[in-house]
């Protein structure tokens, strides 16, 4: 018995029609004439990804160099805030240095009406009977009263004349501190003053013993230039003068004959030193001319035999090429005889076998189903 699976049936009809899609796609491509006879540019799309990817990787250096200058725009910045927050803190801290000297609570000009202490350092209201702020009528303090007024008033004008002088010594203190760095900044400006001038002569005086170096050293060069010239002109002269002695003396002017011999053969002359040929030479080349015509003349009358012979062999030649193709033609002529007799005895036996086939064989017609079977399949 066959065993039956459900996952199996399920596996083996999704592989199935897997298949059937992959023929019908393989089907759309092959049938399709357009694309089967156009077909698909293969080097412009390669050419088109290429562009595609380097258009990517422009993209992406890009984009890294914008990330690269926000990453540093964020660390400036951060450096920045990290900086002003600093600078925040130490202000604030010197504000509260300043106001915990400077600014205490106890020096405060409404600091009696707040002060936390005021119960304790104030007195009792009545100490005893005897008391001589207790008046008749033995009211000790009445609603609005300011007993110590005047007290408070002194003590507010002391507080704010030791003010004043803290801040005339603070003043004239800041006014001789200016003066002293100004000072300072004169004396500085001054030794600075003497410095320039002292490098500033310094450099004439180096800048003048150059100058007087350069020109000793540019007159010597012009005394030795003048003398090298001299010399060199000199030694011109005497090279002229032998020169032309040389020339004097020199085979070109004296006419010799060997210095018009060539280093490239034995026949060959230097042209613009050749002073023409001797008696004896010229005797010799025209007896040797002589020579070369007979022996051209010799070499004419060969070549003539030699042409006629050919020619004679050519007239032969031609006669028995004649006589060959007469004879090819005859022959050629009884093969197609004897071919044609072949054909038609050939054609007569095709036509019987036509006529067989067409009224003993072929006598079914097909229809259109037989010719829907075709191209049914890509394979």
């Amino acid at each position: 018995m066959h065993k039956l699976d459900g996952a199996i049936d399920l596996k083996e009809a999704a592989i199935i029609a897997g298949r059937r899609d992959l023929e019908l796609q393989r089907q759309n491509r092959v049938f399709n004439a357009r694309l089967r006879t156009i077909g698909i540019d293969k080097q412009a799309l390669d050419g088109q990804i290429n562009d595609r990817k380097i258009q990517e990787e422009t993209e992406a250096k890009k984009d890294l160099a914008f990330a690269n200058d926000l990453i540093r725009h964020d660390k400036t910045m951060c450096l920045l805030d990290e900086r002003h927050k600093r600078d925040v803190k130490n202000l604030n801290k010197a504000i509260a240095e300043f106001r915990l000297c400077y600014q205490k609570p106890d020096t405060r000009r409404e600091f009696d009406l707040n002060d936390p202490q005021a119960l304790r350092k104030d007195v009792p209201a009545r100490i005893s009977d005897t008391d001589p702020r207790c008046t008749i009528s033995s009211m000790q303090k009445f609603s609005g009263e300011d007993l110590q007024h005047q007290e408070r008033i002194k003590r507010q004008q002391e507080q704010i004349r030791e003010w004043s002088l803290a801040q005339q010594k603070e003043l004239k203190n800041a006014l001789e501190d200016q003066k002293f760095a100004n000072k300072l900044y004169d004396a500085n400006r001054i030794s600075q003053d003497q410095r320039a001038c002292t490098v500033q002569q310094m450099e004439d005086d180096m800048r003048r013993a150059v100058t007087v170096a350069t020109k000793d050293f540019n007159r010597a060069q012009a005394i030795e230039s003048a003398t090298r010239r001299k010399l060199e002109k000199q030694q011109e002269q005497e090279d002229n003068l032998i020169e032309i002695e040389n020339q004097r003396h020199s085979d070109f002017l004296t006419e010799n004959p060997n210095q018009a011999l060539s280093a490239f053969g034995p026949n060959r002359v230097i042209v613009h030193r050749w002073k023409g040929m001797t008696p004896d030479k010229a005797d010799e080349n025209t007896r040797k001319l002589k020579q070369q015509i007979q022996e051209r003349k010799r070499l004419e009358e060969e070549e003539r035999q030699r042409n006629s012979e050919w020619e004679r062999l050519r007239a032969n030649d031609a006669r028995a090429a004649v006589l060959f193709e007469r004879q090819q033609r005859r022959i050629t002529r009884q093969l197609r005889k004897e071919m044609d007799c072949q054909n038609m005895l050939l054609c007569g036996d095709h036509k019987a076998r036509e006529r067989f086939l067409e009224k003993e064989v072929y006598v079914n017609v097909p229809t259109d189903k037989y010719f829907d079977q075709f191209n049914t399949t890509s394979r």
